[in-house]
């Protein structure tokens, strides 16, 4: 059920009919307020500007062409020319049952499923992941459990940085502790950051290791089987411990889905062929080079994108437009999504650009770079530990358990301590998630313990305890939510209200899908349960004067907004609980 997706199409017809030429924006919205009716169907004043005429009259033009009855209790003109639609409740109650009786709320699957590749987390298996993964992370996995809500086929691909010069330093650095006579076996390589700070300082500071570390880039990247075979072992420890935080944050990413950058080491040489054969790419002091007119700077001067260092080794460049290749042409991708830090958006342009040049992005390929912000401590910089060192992300994580726990131990909730750590789970890790999903995508946010673990406000606690609350409804009354129906009659102004936001839960997942934007899921179940709890204040449901009719109805709504609310959280990557 859309209810914006049928107006909009009710409007296309009635603006076609009333003389407005096709294609023209019938501007449907929700209203802001009751008094402007439900929705508003706004598309007058800008045809009208167009076609230099009244904007009142062409909207009453627009009313009497406009076929709403099945629909609308009422239309009217406001304004310079908004049109209101105030929505009837027979067909709210209507709907509202079938989608109480759907196991996915009445939300339809798109009728022209896309092949969607959707890359995130990303982590480097260098070292372990930190703060700076999670955005990533959590914010791509919601976008692909609403895509596969909607029924769309999703590739999920976890593009880990597993080459490159780090990766030279690392084994120039191992083989050199091999050569003193340290067994292989008793290498701490489970600490994997203590062994990249002593690889790193020694690339920063002994002379020659540099240079030997680039040189185990490239016989690495060239198959060197004893390169390989340490390689490996950095590349088995780092994706265990990846495996790990991922099952901790509820994210759906697993090693199958792993597809890293030296999956496309075979293509790269190809890939440098094609750009050279079709003059994209430019020798330049030893270098392979791409210029790009496209994104030149205020001087007139191209940007310089580098496929082929001058030694012979390839860049992130080079792999990222082999992963164009193989995500367009091979799996004949509709679209593909990449979730990365804002600071990559000249990189990805690059990308772009040179890939459709060449033909390894076709024009059927939607490619669109997904940026967002940063995570901020409380003195406005990037997060980061008391002495100014990154932080872990499997700490950050055991951390908001801890608080969730000790807050939860403040509450007199009669639960047991088994059961206390489990909730205490849950709600540290969706507080966690909340906080950075419920920011815009681009934007950046201050991390804060108090804020998100708070059980008031649009946070995740607050949604878990709200889905408690509708579920305890279930339990006072003995009936059987999950075989429960009803007819439905919406009598007061408040179930009309929740009814209406009930409804709207395919809208939100639209806009989700369309701008890679979780924030707008999170808005809505923090507006779904809101409007719950004015609900349940203002209509009785389990007091003796209601009627059985009147308690049933109001039970179906409950059973909605609790399955709303689980579903949608669920889609965050947040679990919910009976009881907390």
């Amino acid at each position: 059920m859309n209810i914006k997706t049928i107006l909009v199409e009710k409007a296309n017809a009635a603006m076609l009919a009333a003389g407005i030429p096709e294609g023209s924006n019938p501007a449907v919205t929700q209203s802001t307020r009751p008094q402007f009716g439900d929705y508003q169907i706004n598309g007058a004043m800008g045809a009208a500007k167009a076609l230099k005429t009244n904007p009142r009259e062409l909207a009453q033009k627009i009313i009497d062409n406009l076929d709403v009855s099945d629909i609308a209790a009422k239309t009217e003109i406001a304004g310079p020319g908004f049109i209101n639609i105030h929505l009837k409740p027979e067909f709210l109650s209507a709907s509202i049952e079938v989608a109480n009786q759907d196991n996915k709320l009445g939300v339809a699957e798109h009728v022209a499923p896309q092949k969607v590749v959707v890359d995130y987390s990303s982590p480097n298996l260098a070292k372990e992941m930190h703060v700076g993964h999670l955005r990533s992370t959590i914010i791509g996995d919601s976008v692909v459990r609403a895509l596969e809500f909607r029924g769309d086929s999703v590739v999920r691909q976890n593009h880990m940085g597993d080459w490159g010069t780090q990766f030279g330093m690392l084994i120039a650095h191992l083989e050199d502790l091999l050569n003193q006579g340290v067994d292989l076996e008793s290498v701490a390589l489970a600490d994997l950051e203590s062994f990249y700070r002593d690889a790193k300082k020694r690339f920063d500071d002994e002379e020659g290791f540099a240079d030997k570390a680039r040189n185990y880039v490239v016989k690495l990247q060239s198959g060197d089987a004893h390169c390989e075979k340490l390689w490996h072992l950095f590349i088995d420890t780092s994706v265990k411990h990846s495996e790990e935080v991922y099952k901790r944050l509820n994210v759906t990413l697993t090693r199958d889905d792993i597809m890293a950058e030296s999956a496309y080491n075979s293509e790269l040489n190809n890939i440098l062929t094609l750009l050279k054969d079709k003059n994209i790419a430019v020798e330049d002091q030893g270098a392979q080079v791409v210029f790009l007119d496209e994104l030149a700077n205020k001087d007139g001067e191209p940007s310089v994108f580098i496929v082929q260092k001058s030694g012979g080794g390839f860049l992130y460049a080079t792999t990222d437009l082999a992963a164009c290749d193989y995500r367009s042409n091979k799996l004949g991708a509709d679209r593909v999504l990449i979730f990365v830090d804002a600071r990559q958006s000249l990189h990805f342009n690059q990308v772009e650009l040179t890939a459709r040049k060449a033909g390894l992005l076709r024009d059927e390929t939607s490619y669109e770079f997904c940026p967002f912000g940063t995570m901020m401590g409380n003195d406005g910089k990037p997060f980061k530990t008391r002495t100014g060192g990154t932080v872990k992300l499997a700490d950050l994580l055991e951390e908001a358990i801890s608080r969730a726990s000790d807050k939860l131990a403040k509450r007199d909730s009669g639960i047991c301590d088994e059961e206390r750590e489990e909730i205490a789970r849950k709600v540290g890790i969706g507080a966690v998630k909340y906080a950075d999903l419920s920011k815009h995508r681009t934007s950046d946010y201050i991390f804060n313990w108090d804020s998100m673990l708070s059980f008031e406000g649009a946070t995740a606690p607050y949604l878990q305890y709200a889905y408690t609350r509708v579920r305890s409804i279930f339990r006072k009354s003995g009936v059987d939510s999950n075989a429960f129906s009803a007819s439905v009659s919406i009598l007061e102004p408040q179930e009309k209200a929740l009814a209406i936001k009930l409804l709207q839960m395919e809208e939100v997942l639209d806009l989700m899908i369309n701008e890679a934007t979780p924030h707008v899921l999170c808005g809505y179940l923090y507006e779904l349960a809101s409007l719950y709890m004015t609900f349940y204040e203002a209509c009785p449901i389990l007091k003796e004067d209601v009627t059985s009719d009147v308690r049933d109805s109001r039970l179906v709504l409950c059973n909605l907004v609790a399955n709303t609310l689980r579903t949608g959280l669920d889609l965050l990557g947040i679990e919910v609980m009976e009881q907390m």
